[in-house]
């Protein structure tokens, strides 16, 4: 757990704040435990945060700048239309 975060994959952070949310949820914490635990937690959810900030950015890039919805505005994979 004491793992810094900035070298964490998105994938790595989330899953270590799923077994910290476990944790906390089993009550088995002492309440120095729970507040250590609960500090790493906010870092994880901060670093996971920051991490889907900068993918969305990424992909507004590539769409232009402008979020399309999928279900609309979609062209078929073969090229033909309706």
């Amino acid at each position: 757990m004491s793992e810094p975060s900035a070298g964490l994959s998105f994938e790595k952070a989330l899953a270590e704040l799923e077994k910290i949310v476990a944790r906390m949820e089993s009550g088995e914490l002492s309440l120095e435990e729970a507040l250590a635990t609960h500090k790493r937690g906010l870092e994880l959810a901060r670093l996971c945060h920051k991490q889907l900030e900068a993918a969305q950015q990424q992909v507004k890039v590539l769409e232009g700048e402008v979020l399309k919805p999928l279900s609309e505005g979609t062209v078929p994979a073969s090229g033909e239309s309706d």
